[in-house]
């Protein structure tokens, strides 16, 4: 997409490979929501008392993209007149990819992006891996962080890590043959997770990586790095240091990713925290639940 195109559409740009934070930075695509003026995409968001609300930044997770955001992006920057982007992690969606997939690299990629487009400080809202993300940024650079959403995730290891382990393997696993149409490219990949994965939702969920690269499909996200480097991603970095700011941990309903036994650290970590549950929402709480996290969102952000 072209800068000139219209408002509705959502504005995305390309950053040259390694140009941001520390080497090897790979955020290389932001895209921007339009706010509720109707003005042009980019513009600033309406403001409060003579200054610009903090924009809302969005970490995907695991196996995710900055597409998983697109739809509540666009409605939250319409609702709350912010600016509004969604960011691919490194070895993830258009972001390119790197031997490294440690949170400290994934905070240095922030660290150098951010204040690069003008975005701090920021709310930062990260769902799983892209949660602890926003909660190692927040521990080690306040600063650049004005309010914080971890969406069905703790400081702490993460236990069910079994399932990606499965997710990954099966994708590994995939045998497409050369220059069949995409629809049945799909098709043939849904066929063949389906034995592994029974979750239909789970399965379109890891087919958004599915991409054609001339004229044979393959997977965008970078399976052997993140395989790799699983034990890390599902780790998390031991902190000393507090963050001072409002936090809220968003948490599945159904869900068995953060446990009570989690929330001493989460408040020696994180002592302004709430917590807050969505019911009838497992892990990926913005997909099964968009309105109820959207209002549990905006309640956080007044």
């Amino acid at each position: 997409m072209r800068a000139g195109e219209q408002a509705s559409r959502t504005r995305s740009w390309r950053l040259p490979h390694g140009a941001l934070g520390a080497p090897g930075s790979s955020f290389s695509r932001v895209h921007v929501a339009p706010n509720s003026s109707g003005s042009r995409e980019g513009a600033e968001p309406r403001s409060v008392k003579g200054a610009a609300l903090p924009a809302v930044v969005f970490l995907h997770g695991l196996l995710g993209s900055k597409t998983n955001f697109n739809s509540i992006a666009k409605a939250l920057a319409q609702q709350t007149g912010r600016r509004v982007l969604t960011v691919d992690a490194r070895n993830h969606g258009d972001s390119p990819h790197s031997p490294d997939m440690s949170y400290e690299a994934m905070s240095q990629d922030l660290q150098g992006l951010l204040p690069q487009l003008g975005l701090v400080p920021c709310v930062l809202i990260g769902h799983s891996m892209g949660g602890k993300t926003a909660m190692l940024l927040a521990l080690q650079r306040p600063e650049l962080v004005e309010r914080l959403v971890a969406v069905d995730i703790s400081p702490v290891e993460t236990t069910s890590s079994s399932s990606f382990e499965a997710y990954m393997a099966a994708m590994k696993a995939i045998d497409i043959p050369d220059e069949v149409p995409r629809s049945r490219a799909r098709k043939l990949a849904d066929g063949q997770l389906s034995s592994v994965v029974q979750d239909m939702a789970v399965r379109q969920f890891l087919l958004t990586n599915l991409v054609e690269v001339g004229g044979r499909f393959m997977w965008r996200v970078n399976l052997d790095a993140l395989t790799q480097h699983l034990d890390k991603i599902m780790a998390f970095p031991l902190q000393q240091e507090s963050y001072p700011g409002p936090t809220l941990f968003l948490l599945g309903g159904n869900s068995k990713f953060v446990h009570p036994s989690h929330h001493p650290e989460i408040m020696r970590l994180f002592p302004r925290a709430q917590m807050q549950t969505v019911r009838n929402a497992g892990h990926w709480v913005h997909a099964d639940r968009p309105q109820d996290f959207m209002a549990a969102i905006r309640g956080f952000l007044v």
